[in-house]
């Protein structure tokens, strides 16, 4: 279980914190949020579901934009575009 933050494209990044339990995903998000630049979007990849929301708030309360939420086997997607 490791932590994995890769650019996939042209200011494009994903972020995989699958295994891992609140406060860590948030924690990572922020983190790599912080590592790219305003337009760019980031694909965080999580598996534990009381993340979603305090991922959400942060995002909201930071001005970036959650363009999707969604779930695929098991694991949750948030694709968020920084402000």
């Amino acid at each position: 279980m490791a932590m994995k933050f890769e650019k996939t494209g042209e200011g494009t990044y994903m972020l995989d914190v699958c295994g891992f339990v609140c406060p860590h995903p948030q924690l990572y998000a922020k983190k790599s949020l912080e590592k790219i630049a305003e337009g760019e979007v980031i694909e965080v990849i999580f598996d534990n579901p009381s993340s979603k929301e305090t991922i959400i708030q942060m995002c909201e309360q930071a001005g970036n934009e959650i363009l999707e939420d969604r779930s695929e086997g098991g694991k949750l997607i948030l694709k968020i575009e920084k402000g």
